[in-house]
């Protein structure tokens, strides 16, 4: 935070460290331009804090939460991941689009548009066509809470 009053001006971090220790002082003698040829002179005192640099702290590695948290499975997603138990939403939307995308099952002239074949219509509810923004709804009830 930086305070200026006229010619007096002090920086300030806001931590609070000991004054005698993290302050340096500077004085400078003002004369008025008027009054040039008098001994009448003004002192100026500012203060500058110096703060200590820390070290950074090392980032600490969170728990998965959300979609990117591991959940149980139905026994139909089971058997579609290859006997995982528990994966997150994220891993089994990879591993569907992986399935779709190595099997050519994206519809030739509208590519948002998948058509199921017998292991997708397992865990699509045994539909035939599924819009490709259906998929994170049809997946959900596999997710066990």
């Amino acid at each position: 935070m930086a305070v200026s009053l006229g010619l007096f001006s002090v920086f300030s971090t806001g931590e609070t460290a000991s004054f005698a220790k993290s302050a340096s002082f500077s004085s400078v003698r003002l004369a008025s331009p008027l009054a040039a040829h008098h001994t009448n002179l003004r002192t100026v005192r500012t203060v500058t804090f110096a703060t200590a640099s820390k070290p950074a702290a090392e980032p600490k590695k969170r728990e998965p939460r959300g979609i990117m948290k591991p959940r149980r499975v139905s026994p139909e997603m089971q058997a579609f991941l290859g006997g995982m138990s528990e994966v997150p939403r994220t891993q089994a939307l990879k591993l569907i689009w992986a399935h779709i995308k190595a099997n050519d099952l994206q519809d030739p002239q509208n590519k948002k548009v998948i058509i199921c074949d017998e292991k997708l219509k397992t865990i699509f509810g045994g539909k035939e066509r599924v819009g490709f923004l259906e998929i994170a709804g049809l997946i959900s009830p596999h997710f066990l809470k």
